[in-house]
């Protein structure tokens, strides 16, 4: 008699339960339900009869078994990780309220201070001809000497200026004021959010490997940690040089305070519902802009506004003595005594007793899993086998193309015109919606129709742009619509994204696929900046490549496979057999039972 065999007995004989749910399963044709410990013999039943039968992988779910798909402890785990995204998502935007363009002139003379602002770019400023008006150039003064009285006879000579005086009444002191970021050190500005975004492209690979190292909980407070510390010293840096330096560590950072959490929110519940908390766990994002907008308009000054960001993540330390590890992170390491202490206390808040003998099969599904001899997993092994290999390639792309019409949609709608702080609530309220719109599509359609449609559907939106004639004030009504409809339907894809990604990925190299998925990323939101560059050319080529990468990364998803109520994989050979949906792998032909089992015991060997 086979291994199987005599497995499935031993669990009919001690687990009533399990064998009755075999039996319903073959006889009432639905759905497996979650809380078997056995494979139903689907193979049993008539051809003309639909089955959906359930995978070993299905069955070997045993945290999901054990604690329930979702429930109450899942709930307040998701609320509490979703709050790690707040300060992330202040520091990302923060540098746009820090360098707020405020009115600059050339500094005037220690013997001319008593002339009135107005007077001195009277007498000392150059003009220049914008839109048949002549206006003054602050980056240039006459070649003269103003410490004498006679301050004529320039001769239309000017020079540049080398210090400059600032208006601070509406914004306060900004970083352009404070390293005198204008004229032609300007480009610097650029330069510090880049710096940020750099970060944040080697951070998402770095903290994946971190992470899958050392455990999620540690990797998550332990950046919350380093995060609070560069941003404190950043509000205090006396040199711009400086300045970029802390500026691009907390860009490294911050990313791996999102992703970490992200991955231990997605690794604490099952089925449907890593769709739920997937997503839900991208709420506090647009919440974010709502929010930095109102800190940014009551706290003025870009020193002030960093303490106002970074010091109320002290709050989030005692979340330490709440936090569980990840389950799953410690069952695919062989952890099985600390999973059975996270899983009696998430039983004990879902109310819900625990299947008997479950540290047994915990180390017994931990055994066969992962082999002792095999090593660890490492970046290559997201590049070994063919299926994980195209899987990573294609979801490089995906993200290369979101994150470059997302951003690019936004920079763009801030020329617009119309007050900063307004226009970044409504940005923030537009995503609201889609986000949560974004849960009812994962749940009726899957994942890749929805990140497909949705990240096509923006790509539609900004080709549409492309009919309206530059400059036409009586249309510009319509441009605006169709760059909100991109950016609500490529906010979907936003919130969509990550979830596929982390379904996609096994848990042994979780956290650095969806890290690894962040490099390109990374490199689109460094392009973003100098993609309005090619407006030179023709105002309407920037939304032309948006559409472009749209309807591109809209493609490609549908090169990925479906993962939507299946289990996420825990072995790199799960994972590489998870494009196989309509085939049996080859494990599940070496684990499956034999067609003629019954409940009594009587197996075919």
């Amino acid at each position: 008699m086979s291994d199987s065999s005599s497995n499935v007995r031993r669990k009919c004989n001690t687990n009533t339960q399990v064998c009755l749910a075999v039996i319903r399963d073959n006889i009432l044709d639905k759905q497996a339900i979650s809380m078997s410990d056995t494979t139903s013999p689907g193979d049993a039943v008539p051809k003309h009869v639909s089955v959906k039968t359930r995978t070993d992988e299905e069955v070997e779910d045993r945290i999901s078994q054990a604690v329930g798909e979702f429930g109450r402890w899942q709930l307040q785990l998701t609320f509490l990780l979703s709050l790690f995204n707040i300060p992330c998502t202040w520091h990302i935007f923060a540098l746009t309220f820090q360098s707020l363009p405020s009115d600059f002139w050339c500094a005037k003379p220690p013997n001319l201070g008593n002339l009135s602002v107005d007077e001195w770019r009277n007498i000392s400023h150059t003009t220049d001809a914008k839109d048949g008006k002549g206006s003054y150039n602050p980056c240039y003064i006459w070649d003269v000497d103003y410490s004498t009285a006679a301050l004529s006879g320039h001769n239309n000579v000017s020079r540049a200026c080398t210090q400059w005086q600032f208006d601070s009444t509406e914004f306060g002191e900004t970083i352009t004021e404070k390293w005198h970021l204008v004229c032609d050190r300007a480009q610097l500005v650029n330069v510090a959010e880049m710096m940020f975004l750099a970060g944040v492209a080697v951070g998402g690979l770095a903290s994946g490997m971190v992470s899958d190292r050392f455990g999620r909980k540690r990797t998550l407070m332990g950046s919350l940690v380093l995060q609070i510390c560069l941003a404190v010293i950043m509000a205090f840096s006396p040199w711009f040089e400086l300045y970029l330096i802390l500026r691009c560590f907390l860009g490294f950072i911050s990313v791996s305070v999102v992703f970490s959490g992200f991955v231990l929110c997605m690794e604490l519940v099952g089925g449907k519902w890593r769709t739920v908390s997937g997503v839900s766990y991208l709420f506090p994002v647009p919440l974010s802009y709502i929010t930095i907008a109102g800190i940014a308009y009551f706290v003025r000054g870009w020193k002030e506004l960093q303490l106002a960001i970074t010091l109320p993540s002290v709050l989030l330390f005692g979340l330490w003595w709440v936090l569980p590890e990840s389950p799953r992170w410690l069952l695919a390491l062989g952890r099985t005594d600390e999973v059975m202490v996270i899983l009696q206390e998430a039983a004990r808040i879902n109310n819900r007793p625990l299947p008997p003998n479950l540290d047994k099969l915990l180390r017994q599904d931990t055994l066969r899993k992962e082999p002792t001899d095999q090593p660890k997993a490492g970046i290559m092994d997201l590049f070994r086998t063919p299926n994980i290999r195209k899987n990573s390639l294609v979801l490089y792309i995906i993200w290369f193309s979101v994150y470059l019409v997302y951003y690019g949609l936004v920079l763009n709608l801030g020329n617009i015109g119309g007050d900063i702080y307004l226009n970044t609530v409504l940005s923030g309220i537009v995503e609201v919606p889609a986000v949560a719109i974004s849960i009812l599509f994962l749940l009726k359609m899957g994942r890749r129709w929805p990140l497909c449609l949705t990240l096509m559907g923006s790509g539609v939106a900004c080709f549409l742009t492309l009919a309206i004639p530059p400059g036409d004030k009586s249309l510009q009504w319509v441009t605006i619509t169709f760059a909100m409809v991109g950016k609500f339907s490529v906010s979907s894809s936003n919130a969509v994204m990550p979830v596929f990604t982390a379904e996609l990925f096994p848990t042994v190299v979780r956290n650095l696929g969806v890290g690894s998925s962040n490099v390109p990323a990374g490199i689109a939101l460094m392009l973003v900046p100098y993609l309005w560059n090619l407006s030179g050319m023709d105002e309407r080529v920037p939304m032309g490549v948006l559409g472009a990468f749209g309807i591109v990364g809209g493609l490609s998803v549908l090169l990925l496979p479906e993962t939507g109520d299946r289990p996420m994989a825990a072995t790199l050979q799960e994972g590489e057999e998870l494009p196989r949906s309509k085939r049996t792998s080859s494990a599940e032909k070496q684990r499956k039972i034999g067609n003629d089992g019954n409940c009594n015991g009587s197996f075919a060997s």
